[in-house]
């Protein structure tokens, strides 16, 4: 990220701080491949909301998935947006 003023700095920290506490746990969830900061999408639209982006290869409504593995809307009250990427690999 390019030159943040102050508070945008302070809001990428957050999320950053955030991400490293919870990065392990969020990998260990099946079909997880990835974590990063980034903007929130809605509709495949990036909006303007720092985010904890987790990746995963497949996104399935929350009825098809173990409670135990249903990803968060919010942690420490960041907002997380699970994005949908396939598998990644090494190219």
């Amino acid at each position: 990220m390019s030159e943040m003023d102050s508070p945008q700095q302070a809001a990428y920290e957050r999320v950053r701080a955030v991400k490293v506490a919870y990065v392990q746990q969020l990998l260990a969830i099946p079909d997880v491949v990835g974590v990063g900061v980034g903007y929130r999408q809605v509709k495949g639209v990036r909006t303007g909301e720092l985010a904890l982006i987790v990746m995963v290869r497949q996104k399935k409504p929350a009825s098809q998935v173990p409670p135990e593995h249903i990803i968060p809307h919010e942690l420490e009250g960041v907002p997380v947006d699970v994005q949908e990427v396939g598998e990644i690999g090494a190219q």
